[in-house]
């Protein structure tokens, strides 16, 4: 299924955001094209191609209240109209952000469900999701040595060091290998991982800081 995946730029306006929608599938934009004639061709692109899905990063940047925002806000209403594909916003808190503040806020909300997405979890009913993340990206090494199947067996120790978020998850996997690779082992263990020194929230959640001990004074008497 033909995916588009756009990120809404800093203090994006309707045009701003027509050329990011344009560049993502290499559409040819010239400085004096009008934001009517970036959008006809990104729909009849997009309509072409057969875009079915469209994934729009970032969306908290967008901020109604202003007037390039909210004229972002109504270009985007538009193109959901013109555009035959199911469209999915995905933001840092939007809910406490701008984004659906407003009337253009109140349309965007109006046309759209709230999905709160949060850390993956370990265990789902009979499902362990997070296992079966790490074997898809376990089948996607390429070290000589590595044993299938060990990544897995990590699991808990995996969910604990990164949270459960997939994107620390995904950073620590791939560091291991290029480190398993440099050091020529060509596989991935615990020991190594633990050597490698994530983002600072995963850092924070794994190796909480300990407040330094008070220095007590002997008491005299």
């Amino acid at each position: 299924m033909p995916v588009a995946y756009v990120l809404v730029p800093p203090g994006a306006t309707a045009k701003t955001l027509a050329c990011e929608f344009a560049r993502y599938l290499g559409i040819p934009v010239t400085t004096r094209m009008t934001t009517t004639q970036i959008t006809t061709a990104v729909c009849h692109t997009y309509t072409a191609a057969g875009v079915r899905l469209v994934l729009i990063d970032e969306i908290h940047r967008l901020n109604p209240r202003t007037s390039a925002g909210a004229e972002a806000a109504d270009w985007l209403k538009d193109l959901t109209e013109r555009v035959g594909a199911t469209f999915v916003y995905a933001g840092i808190d939007v809910t406490a952000s701008t984004v659906f503040s407003g009337v253009r806020g109140a349309q965007l909300a109006g046309r759209a469900s709230l999905i709160d997405c949060g850390a993956l979890p370990a265990r789902a009913g009979e499902r362990e999701p997070f296992r079966e993340l790490i074997a898809a990206l376990e089948a996607a090494l390429d070290l000589h040595a590595h044993r299938t199947g060990s990544l897995p067996r990590l699991a808990p120790y995996l969910h604990e060091r990164t949270a459960g978020r997939i994107g620390s998850l995904s950073r620590l996997i791939r560091q291991a290998a290029i480190e398993a690779i440099l050091d020529g082992q060509e596989r991935i263990t615990q020991t190594l991982l633990d050597s490698i020194s994530l983002d600072h929230l995963a850092e924070e959640h794994y190796r909480p800081r300990t407040p330094a001990s008070r220095r007590t004074r002997p008491i005299s008497r």
